[in-house]
């Protein structure tokens, strides 16, 4: 039977229709299945801290090491045999106490020696110039020649040389006797003892009979770079600047001193200046030959914005810190931070007080993150409550 064309079209019509159904059907089954198993962004636990504003001191740090005002190595200005030690060794003395007695004995003998030379000549001095008087007189009248005189004037002015001379060997011998008593020229602590009783001591020898270091008060020297030479000065012009000696891990009780010095070259070699500080060293913490954590402060910073250190991160673009919004998501916020003091570091631009920043977890974030806030008691979200020392109110 033969069909007409009319009759083929219209009967593929409602087959086609039916299969654009079905694939939209399917196309919006299969949207919303996968829309359905879409993972959620998942909520990251933080740590957090607070932005506060205070007043923060700016400050040098360097490792210093502690050196004694004066040392004085003790030797014998004679020699002889030790007679007595009057000290211990490691103990402390004054400036003028009794060190050391050399056995004064042949000192002794070399003054009386000296003292009977010279009144002998002294004597024969005394006759001679009699014997010239008697003669000047004699010799005016004419009684003896003027040659006679002028020998026994002469005679006299021999003696009185010899006379000065002999004085001179028993000053000398006196001192000699003198030099058998060594004390201490300044007031400090003894070292070891070199020399003991009965060792032959030797005049001016290479080794020192004992070594006394004055460490009340004492120096800190330290160095740091020459990039702050010029404030340093401009400081120092101004006032005293303050130096914190830290001996041990314990910062809140460090020895406070001055600056008293500043060296007069740069080191080439390592592009530093030295500077020393004096400190009382009342209670004797600080020790020759020690190596401290030395602070120097130049002034105070007032309403200086600080962070926990820890909150402070560095990328591509440079530092920038993680803002925690009311909505309980991050913002990343870029900074400019400047000096980090006692765990905590100032931020110059970027942030206003009182917003919170977070402190641990920033591997897992990135802007816009939901986030959960899971401080310990104490940890982060209360920076003031936990400032270091060195912050000041």
């Amino acid at each position: 039977m033969t069909q007409g064309p009319g009759y083929g079209k219209s009967s593929m019509l409602p087959v086609g229709f039916v299969v654009l159904a079905l694939s939209a059907a399917l196309l919006v089954s299969c949207s919303k299945g996968n829309s359905s198993q879409l993972p959620k962004k998942p909520i990251v636990p933080v740590t957090v801290g607070t932005v506060t504003q205070k007043t923060v001191p700016v400050q040098l740090t360097a490792i210093g090491n502690v050196e004694a005002v004066s040392t004085i190595q003790v030797k014998a200005q004679i020699g002889g045999a030790l007679h007595k030690v009057h000290f211990r060794e490691g103990q402390d003395v004054a400036k003028g106490a009794l060190l050391f007695t050399i056995d004064p004995r042949p000192y002794e003998a070399q003054v009386k020696q000296a003292e009977a030379n010279l009144a002998k000549d002294r004597a024969q001095m005394e006759n001679a110039r009699k014997d010239a008087g008697r003669y000047e007189g004699l010799a005016k009248k004419g009684y003896v020649a003027g040659e006679q005189y002028e020998q026994y004037r002469t005679n006299a002015t021999a003696l009185e040389a010899t006379v000065a001379a002999d004085q001179a060997v028993l000053d000398n011998a006196r001192l000699q006797l003198k030099y058998c008593s060594i004390y201490s020229p300044i007031s400090g602590r003894t070292g070891s003892l070199i020399a003991n009783e009965g060792n032959l001591i030797k005049a001016n020898a290479d080794t020192a009979m004992v070594v006394i270091n004055q460490i009340q008060p004492i120096y800190v020297t330290f160095s740091v770079p020459e990039q702050y030479l010029s404030e340093i000065k401009n400081y120092m012009a101004a006032g005293k600047l303050k130096v914190e000696a830290y001996v041990s891990k314990d910062v809140a009780a460090p020895e406070e001193g001055v600056l008293s010095f500043v060296d007069n070259a740069v080191d080439l070699a390592t592009g530093t200046v030295k500077l020393k500080a004096t400190f009382p060293n009342m209670q004797r913490r600080l020790w020759p030959g020690q190596f401290v954590s030395a602070v120097l402060t130049l002034t105070n910073r007032p309403n200086a914005l600080l962070v926990p250190a820890a909150a402070v991160q560095t990328g591509q673009n440079g530092q920038y810190v993680f803002v925690v919004k009311g909505d309980n998501t991050v913002e990343s916020r870029p900074v400019s931070a400047g000096i980090t003091v006692n765990n905590y570091t100032v931020i110059d631009k970027g942030l206003n007080p009182g917003e919170t920043v977070v402190t641990d977890g920033q591997l897992q974030l990135a802007p816009g993150a939901k986030v959960e806030i899971r401080n310990d008691a104490g940890a982060g979200s209360k920076p003031a409550a936990s400032a270091a020392a060195g912050i000041k109110q």
